[in-house]
């Protein structure tokens, strides 16, 4: 994984708690660190750091496991005098924080698999499939491609692009037709033509809505049924979402048992410290992070990249 890095510049606007500046964050964690005392560190410089993880979105909960973490280290005296040592041991608590868990993406035991992709408007869904279809693609498999999304004609149009460019097949319905039928067609179609794998779209939707939520769960039921088998249900984040991302997690698993994280738009714009939230707290595997607009910009998630882009050099 590699994250682009915005260099903090004496004219870069400072990382408030509303956001602004909110790129920098973790530059100017590094920033702030560079005056700390290796060695040294007393309770003032641990608040200013708090304050930094809570405006870099890393939650309250990670990270008051974090400054534990550290002043157990210091205690016992391992952030040491050389420059960098605690931004050392602060990498090394935010990478402890997402675990070993499993980031693999599975295709399932009998094909078609289906991935769903799930997720609120805006977050750049339709757009990872897209790259995802181009990647599997590229390493041989046979993808479908289900534009699920049919209440917005640009989606559809959107993956008919990808899928004429990278080699997929596109199935659609008609605008404003049953998001359900159309995944279930497309994994028919799945099944008749002996491909590997469904990637469904569908529409973005308000975790706060009942009613979008229980269609969601429609949607999950069809696209597992015989010959379709759901392997992945991936939730994208945008990585500007902050904690609202983390509530985002908790409903759509709630609802259709997410099986992993796509953060998008891990730029030189964004935070992106809710996923360590995501992973401490519901135990969610970041799998995939989008860093730019090319195919070759969604990538895999590695946590020691991430942490390394949040804290800096």
């Amino acid at each position: 994984m590699r994250v682009r890095r915005h260099r903090q510049g004496p004219g870069d606007p400072p990382v408030g708690a509303d956001g602004a500046g909110a790129g920098r964050a973790g530059h100017g964690l590094v920033a702030s660190l560079a005056h700390f005392r290796p060695g040294r560190i007393d309770e003032a410089d641990f608040e200013e750091l708090e304050e930094l993880l809570v405006r870099a979105d890393v939650g309250l909960k990670s990270t008051g496991r974090i400054l534990a973490a550290l002043r157990e280290r210091v205690r016992a005296g391992g952030v040491g005098p050389a420059p960098g040592s605690l931004a050392a041991a602060l990498r090394a608590e935010i990478v402890a924080g997402f675990g070993a868990g499993d980031r693999q993406l599975r295709v399932g035991l009998q094909p078609p698999g289906v991935w769903l992709f799930v997720g609120v408007n805006g977050v750049g869904k339709t757009t990872t499939i897209g790259k995802v279809a181009a990647q599997q693609t590229a390493m041989g498999r046979h993808v479908v491609v289900a534009a699920g999304d049919t209440f917005r004609a640009a989606a559809g149009d959107q993956l008919a692009s990808w899928a004429e460019r990278c080699g997929a097949t596109l199935v659609r319905g008609a605008d404003g037709a049953d998001p359900s039928s159309v995944i279930f067609d497309a994994v028919e179609h799945a099944r008749a033509a002996g491909a590997d794998l469904v990637l469904a779209d569908s529409a973005g939707r308000l975790h706060t809505k009942a009613n979008l939520m229980d269609e969601l769960r429609k949607v999950k039921r069809v696209a597992d049924r015989p010959p379709g088998a759901v392997s992945e249900v991936l939730l994208v984040i945008d990585a500007t979402t902050g904690q609202n991302g983390l509530v985002q997690a908790r409903e759509f698993t709630a609802a259709v048992g997410v099986t992993g994280i796509v953060l998008t738009k891990l730029d030189g714009t964004a935070k992106g410290g809710i996923v360590l939230a995501i992973g401490e707290e519901l135990g969610l595997p970041i799998k995939l992070v989008g860093i730019g607009e090319g195919v070759d910009d969604l990538v895999a998630f590695d946590p020691g990249e991430f942490a390394a882009a949040l804290v800096g050099d």
